[in-house]
């Protein structure tokens, strides 16, 4: 897969490492001639020859800026092509023309300006990476530390993305408790309910066993009552026609 050029980080043009064989109907091997990818611009005006000190030094930059940012390899039509870092020295221009464009990427991807967003970190990522080459090509130590600031920040990143997968599994497993609990809380519920209304049945009836209870003494009273008024009655009659008889025979004599 060819990587996207469209990066923040420059580059020189690829260069062809490698090429595969391809076998031909009749069995002969057949050897791609070194091209040029079919993207590439024309081919520049060869430079000046460099000093061999000069050369040196180029090499030797060269070789630290890919320690500090590799080159990236990928592979067409047969063909292996690796793309290394630019050496090439930086002005206030390339680094003016280098915050237009990472606005103007930033506005075409339509990254996000609060919040994580992966776009964003990455355009930046590729931005750092470019300050770092510009500021290696001036001073190797300088892009080492800064190489280092990277790696901490990454690492920094990385933690916290952990920290944050663990969280989320966390809090997933927590929630997942609590569906459980709920529904076991909700069969509780239902259980407690279903006894309640046990209770309340019960309690119904044995207050329509009281009631009738209570009516049944009620009536039970009343006919007592009467009874007992009809035998007060009686012997207040009889009490009479004593005394009156009482009296004609205390009147005759």
């Amino acid at each position: 897969m060819i990587p996207s050029v469209d990066s923040l980080l420059k580059y020189d043009r690829p260069v062809l490492i490698k090429t595969t064989e391809k076998k031909t109907p009749k069995g002969r091997s057949l050897r791609v001639s070194p091209q040029p990818p079919v993207d590439s611009p024309v081919l520049p005006v060869p430079p000046k020859p460099k000093s061999a000190a000069a050369e040196a030094a180029d090499r030797e930059m060269q070789n630290i800026l890919n320690v500090i940012l590799p080159p990236r390899e990928w592979a067409k039509d047969s063909q292996v092509w690796v793309q290394q870092v630019s050496s090439a020295p930086c002005t206030r221009a390339d680094v003016i023309e280098l915050e237009k464009a990472l606005d103007t990427k930033m506005q075409q991807r339509q990254a996000k300006d609060t919040g994580i967003c992966p776009v964003r970190r990455e355009l930046y990522s590729q931005c750092f990476d470019e300050l770092i080459r510009q500021v290696t090509i001036n001073c190797a130590e300088r892009g080492l530390l800064l190489l280092h600031v990277r790696d901490e920040i990454q690492s920094t990143l990385d933690a916290f993305r952990t920290l944050y997968d663990s969280s989320m599994a966390f809090g997933i497993r927590k929630a997942l408790q609590a569906e459980k609990g709920k529904a076991d809380m909700e069969k509780r519920i239902a259980d407690l309910e279903n006894e309640i209304q046990q209770y309340k049945k019960q309690l119904n009836e044995q207050e329509a066993q009281c009631d009738a209870i209570e009516k049944r003494e009620a009536e039970k009273r009343q006919a007592e009552d009467k009874k007992h008024q009809d035998e007060i009655q009686f012997l207040k009659r009889a009490n009479q026609q004593l005394k009156t008889q009482l009296e004609g025979i205390i009147s005759s004599k």
